[in-house]
Protein backbone atom coordinates (compact mmCIF):
# COMPACT_ATOMS: atom_id res chain seq x y z
CA UNK A 1 0.00 0.00 0.00
CA UNK A 2 2.73 2.26 0.71
CA UNK A 3 4.43 2.24 -2.28
CA UNK A 4 1.65 2.61 -4.37
CA UNK A 5 0.93 6.10 -2.24
CA UNK A 6 4.52 7.07 -2.94
CA UNK A 7 3.72 6.05 -6.73
CA UNK A 8 0.23 7.93 -6.72
CA UNK A 9 2.61 11.39 -5.34
CA UNK A 10 5.12 11.08 -7.79
CA UNK A 11 2.73 10.57 -10.87
CA UNK A 12 1.05 14.06 -8.99
CA UNK A 13 4.18 15.99 -8.73
CA UNK A 14 5.12 14.76 -13.11
CA UNK A 15 1.52 15.77 -14.27
CA UNK A 16 2.03 19.20 -12.31
CA UNK A 17 5.43 20.05 -13.30
CA UNK A 18 4.10 19.51 -16.89
CA UNK A 19 1.43 21.60 -16.30
CA UNK A 20 3.40 24.39 -15.35
CA UNK A 21 5.45 23.86 -18.40
CA UNK A 22 2.33 23.87 -20.38
CA UNK A 23 1.12 27.07 -18.90
CA UNK A 24 4.39 28.71 -19.21
CA UNK A 25 4.42 27.41 -23.52
CA UNK A 26 1.16 28.85 -23.93
CA UNK A 27 2.51 32.27 -22.96
CA UNK A 28 6.49 32.13 -24.37
CA UNK A 29 4.58 30.93 -27.94
CA UNK A 30 2.77 34.24 -28.31
CA UNK A 31 6.81 36.00 -29.22
CA UNK A 32 7.73 33.14 -31.62
CA UNK A 33 7.25 33.76 -35.18
CA UNK A 34 5.40 29.78 -35.21
CA UNK A 35 4.64 26.76 -33.36
CA UNK A 36 2.70 24.04 -33.69
CA UNK A 37 1.05 21.60 -30.88
CA UNK A 38 2.60 21.55 -27.21
CA UNK A 39 5.21 23.88 -26.41
CA UNK A 40 6.43 22.89 -22.87
CA UNK A 41 8.47 25.85 -21.31
CA UNK A 42 10.79 25.14 -17.69
CA UNK A 43 11.21 27.55 -15.20
CA UNK A 44 13.87 30.50 -15.99
CA UNK A 45 14.15 29.74 -19.70
CA UNK A 46 14.80 33.14 -21.51
CA UNK A 47 13.72 33.37 -24.56
CA UNK A 48 15.05 36.59 -27.05
CA UNK A 49 14.19 37.79 -30.28
CA UNK A 50 11.36 35.04 -31.09
CA UNK A 51 10.45 36.26 -34.21
CA UNK A 52 13.25 34.57 -35.63
CA UNK A 53 12.34 30.75 -33.47
CA UNK A 54 10.21 28.48 -35.34
CA UNK A 55 9.08 25.42 -33.16
CA UNK A 56 7.16 21.93 -34.27
CA UNK A 57 4.93 19.47 -32.06
CA UNK A 58 5.59 19.46 -29.08
CA UNK A 59 8.86 20.92 -28.73
CA UNK A 60 10.49 21.23 -24.92
CA UNK A 61 12.93 24.26 -23.76
CA UNK A 62 14.04 22.77 -19.99
CA UNK A 63 14.61 24.72 -17.50
CA UNK A 64 17.50 27.41 -16.83
CA UNK A 65 17.74 27.56 -20.87
CA UNK A 66 18.98 30.48 -22.85
CA UNK A 67 17.40 30.69 -26.46
CA UNK A 68 19.15 33.75 -28.07
CA UNK A 69 16.99 33.92 -31.82
CA UNK A 70 18.88 37.15 -33.02
CA UNK A 71 20.24 35.87 -35.89
CA UNK A 72 20.34 35.73 -40.26
CA UNK A 73 18.40 32.56 -41.04
CA UNK A 74 16.43 32.02 -37.78
CA UNK A 75 16.26 28.75 -35.23
CA UNK A 76 13.84 26.09 -37.09
CA UNK A 77 13.10 23.14 -34.32
CA UNK A 78 11.31 20.21 -35.31
CA UNK A 79 9.05 17.93 -34.02
CA UNK A 80 9.65 16.44 -30.31
CA UNK A 81 12.89 18.37 -30.18
CA UNK A 82 13.82 18.70 -26.49
CA UNK A 83 16.82 21.56 -25.37
CA UNK A 84 17.69 20.27 -21.90
CA UNK A 85 18.28 21.97 -18.68
CA UNK A 86 20.85 24.82 -19.33
CA UNK A 87 21.51 24.84 -23.05
CA UNK A 88 22.69 28.25 -24.18
CA UNK A 89 21.59 28.74 -27.83
CA UNK A 90 23.28 31.90 -29.58
CA UNK A 91 24.12 32.68 -32.97
CA UNK A 92 25.14 36.68 -32.05
CA UNK A 93 25.39 38.98 -29.70
CA UNK A 94 22.05 39.80 -27.85
CA UNK A 95 22.80 43.77 -29.02
CA UNK A 96 22.91 42.86 -32.19
CA UNK A 97 26.04 44.00 -34.20
CA UNK A 98 26.99 41.14 -36.68
CA UNK A 99 24.06 38.65 -36.74
CA UNK A 100 25.03 35.01 -37.03
CA UNK A 101 23.56 32.39 -39.25
CA UNK A 102 21.67 30.20 -37.00
CA UNK A 103 20.46 26.93 -36.37
CA UNK A 104 18.30 23.85 -37.80
CA UNK A 105 17.68 21.05 -35.96
CA UNK A 106 15.58 17.92 -37.02
CA UNK A 107 12.31 16.16 -35.46
CA UNK A 108 13.41 14.02 -32.18
CA UNK A 109 16.53 15.20 -31.56
CA UNK A 110 17.58 16.56 -28.42
CA UNK A 111 20.49 18.51 -26.87
CA UNK A 112 22.02 17.45 -23.58
CA UNK A 113 22.33 19.50 -20.52
CA UNK A 114 24.53 22.70 -20.32
CA UNK A 115 25.40 22.21 -23.56
CA UNK A 116 26.36 25.58 -25.98
CA UNK A 117 25.80 25.60 -29.28
CA UNK A 118 27.40 28.92 -31.31
CA UNK A 119 25.59 28.96 -34.40
CA UNK A 120 27.24 32.43 -35.55
CA UNK A 121 27.77 29.80 -38.83
CA UNK A 122 24.91 28.03 -39.89
CA UNK A 123 24.64 25.00 -37.56
CA UNK A 124 22.48 21.77 -39.00
CA UNK A 125 21.49 19.07 -37.04
CA UNK A 126 19.63 15.98 -38.21
CA UNK A 127 16.94 13.70 -37.31
CA UNK A 128 16.89 11.73 -34.28
CA UNK A 129 20.42 12.79 -33.09
CA UNK A 130 21.70 12.50 -29.22
CA UNK A 131 23.47 14.57 -27.42
CA UNK A 132 24.74 14.15 -23.83
CA UNK A 133 25.20 16.29 -21.24
CA UNK A 134 27.74 19.94 -21.98
CA UNK A 135 28.89 19.47 -25.50
CA UNK A 136 30.05 22.31 -27.17
CA UNK A 137 29.61 23.39 -30.85
CA UNK A 138 31.55 26.35 -32.43
CA UNK A 139 30.75 27.23 -35.72
CA UNK A 140 33.12 30.17 -36.48
CA UNK A 141 36.98 30.65 -36.26
CA UNK A 142 38.91 33.69 -35.41
CA UNK A 143 41.05 35.22 -38.58
CA UNK A 144 44.69 35.43 -37.06
CA UNK A 145 46.61 36.22 -40.19
CA UNK A 146 47.86 39.18 -39.57
CA UNK A 147 50.48 40.23 -36.67
CA UNK A 148 50.18 44.07 -37.36
CA UNK A 149 46.44 44.48 -35.96
CA UNK A 150 44.42 43.06 -33.04
CA UNK A 151 42.98 39.18 -33.62
CA UNK A 152 39.50 40.98 -32.39
CA UNK A 153 39.28 43.23 -35.45
CA UNK A 154 40.04 40.61 -37.73
CA UNK A 155 36.64 38.98 -37.26
CA UNK A 156 35.98 35.61 -38.11
CA UNK A 157 35.47 32.58 -40.20
CA UNK A 158 32.28 31.20 -40.79
CA UNK A 159 32.14 28.02 -42.60
CA UNK A 160 29.49 26.04 -40.71
CA UNK A 161 28.73 22.66 -38.97
CA UNK A 162 26.42 19.75 -40.14
CA UNK A 163 25.57 16.63 -38.36
CA UNK A 164 23.45 14.32 -40.16
CA UNK A 165 20.61 11.54 -39.01
CA UNK A 166 20.71 9.04 -36.08
CA UNK A 167 23.77 10.15 -34.39
CA UNK A 168 25.34 9.78 -30.69
CA UNK A 169 27.26 12.49 -29.51
CA UNK A 170 28.61 11.95 -26.15
CA UNK A 171 28.82 14.08 -23.38
CA UNK A 172 31.94 17.12 -22.86
CA UNK A 173 32.25 16.51 -27.26
CA UNK A 174 33.85 19.65 -28.68
CA UNK A 175 32.93 19.96 -32.22
CA UNK A 176 34.84 22.79 -34.21
CA UNK A 177 33.98 24.55 -37.76
CA UNK A 178 33.64 23.12 -40.62
CA UNK A 179 33.19 19.53 -39.37
CA UNK A 180 30.24 17.61 -41.08
CA UNK A 181 29.40 14.60 -38.97
CA UNK A 182 28.42 11.46 -41.34
CA UNK A 183 25.07 9.54 -40.83
CA UNK A 184 24.87 7.37 -37.91
CA UNK A 185 28.13 8.25 -36.35
CA UNK A 186 29.32 7.84 -32.76
CA UNK A 187 31.22 10.25 -30.86
CA UNK A 188 32.84 9.04 -27.32
CA UNK A 189 32.46 11.42 -24.69
CA UNK A 190 35.21 14.16 -24.20
CA UNK A 191 36.34 14.14 -28.10
CA UNK A 192 37.79 16.99 -29.62
CA UNK A 193 36.36 16.60 -33.63
CA UNK A 194 38.21 19.31 -35.68
CA UNK A 195 37.82 17.33 -39.45
CA UNK A 196 34.87 15.70 -40.90
CA UNK A 197 33.75 12.22 -39.97
CA UNK A 198 32.10 9.41 -42.34
CA UNK A 199 29.24 8.03 -41.99
CA UNK A 200 28.71 5.03 -39.42
CA UNK A 201 32.12 5.77 -38.15
CA UNK A 202 32.52 5.13 -34.07
CA UNK A 203 35.25 7.72 -32.77
CA UNK A 204 36.48 7.42 -29.03
CA UNK A 205 40.31 9.08 -29.57
CA UNK A 206 40.88 12.27 -27.87
CA UNK A 207 42.10 13.57 -31.64
CA UNK A 208 39.60 12.81 -33.51
CA UNK A 209 40.83 9.13 -34.73
CA UNK A 210 38.41 7.12 -36.35
CA UNK A 211 38.50 3.72 -34.23
CA UNK A 212 36.23 1.39 -36.15
CA UNK A 213 32.90 1.46 -38.32
CA UNK A 214 29.71 0.40 -36.57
Amino acid sequence: MMVKEILRSDKFIVFKNIGWKFLRGLWKRLFLKSTSGIFLVGKYVQITHGSHIICGKNVKFEDYSEIHGLCAEGLIFGDYVTISRGVMIRPSSYYGGDLGRGLTIGAHSSIGPYSYIGCSGKITIGKNVMFGPKCSLFAENHIFNNTEVTIKSQGVAQKGITIEDDCWIGSNTTILDGVTIGKGSVIGSGTLITKDVPAGSVVLDKRNKIYKKR
